[in-house]
């Protein structure tokens, strides 16, 4: 198969400036949707990971059934890694009670697992394009461990370290924007680049929805888990059907 075939079987987003702009937006939808279902119905993290895990489950089935790439397919399962995320994340850290520190290392240790095992048996971690199945699990595994990872060192950064939610962002932005200018002015390796800013995009955007979320004596705005996972919805299916037009354009 060359690469031209490669493109047209191709099941992962080009990683382009929508992308990263999709995926942020989706970390937040999935920290605020995440804790509207485990705190604010008051359902507890173990039911939420329940919750979440049947709509991860569902979401990848369509993306792995379908013979190409989807944005409405492709989106909805990393909307289902970060809101799944959130709920293992918290699970370690408040119900079993591990620290963000010994979550994190958790996490951590998952992902460079899956990452090991994924480049033992390709040579390689790229991530687009992505056509056979069984490396896309690869891929689908790490984003799912990436995210769970993202959302402990985000509490990490406001919980452990006593940052406010809005510095807590600005922090993991600083992280994403050098990352950016490693990849423009130097030789580092672009698939090690990807996957920092792929792992701190995820507490950039769990601590701008804390932001969002939480009360104004804690630094939040204060408008709850509901509207702002409302207002993400809305920005994420724009996002997703400008995704559609360009996928079409491109076709």
């Amino acid at each position: 198969m060359n690469f031209a075939e490669d493109l047209f079987f191709n099941k992962i987003a080009k990683i382009t400036l929508l992308f990263w702009l999709m995926k942020i937006v989706a970390t937040t939808l999935g920290e605020t949707l995440g804790d509207f279902i485990a705190q604010t119905l008051d359902l507890g993290y173990l039911f939420g990971i329940a919750i979440t895990l049947v709509f991860f489950l569902f979401t990848l089935y369509l993306q792995l059934s379908s013979k190409k790439f989807i944005p409405a397919f492709f989106w909805l399962v990393i909307i289902g890694t970060t809101t799944l995320g959130t709920e293992i994340s918290d699970f370690i850290d408040r119900s079993l009670h591990l620290g963000y520190a010994v979550g994190s290392l958790v996490l951590v240790t998952f992902l460079m697992l899956t990452l090991y095992f994924w480049y033992k048996k390709y040579r390689n971690l790229e991530v687009y394009p992505i056509f056979e199945k069984e490396k896309e699990i690869f891929f689908w595994v790490a984003v799912l461990f990436s995210n769970s990872l993202g959302t402990a060192f985000g509490d990490y950064l406001n919980d452990g370290l006593g940052f406010s939610y809005l510095v807590g962002a600005l922090i993991t932005f600083a992280v994403i924007l050098v990352v950016v200018v490693l990849h423009s002015y130097t030789k580092i390796n672009h698939i090690l680049l990807f996957w920092i800013a792929f792992v701190f995009s995820r507490p950039f955007g769990a601590t701008f929805g804390d932001f969002l979320t939480k009360p104004l004596a804690k630094g939040g705005l204060d408008l709850g888990t509901l509207n702002a996972s409302f207002v993400s919805i809305i920005i994420m299916v724009a996002l997703i059907i400008v995704a559609h037009r360009q996928e079409k354009i491109g076709n």
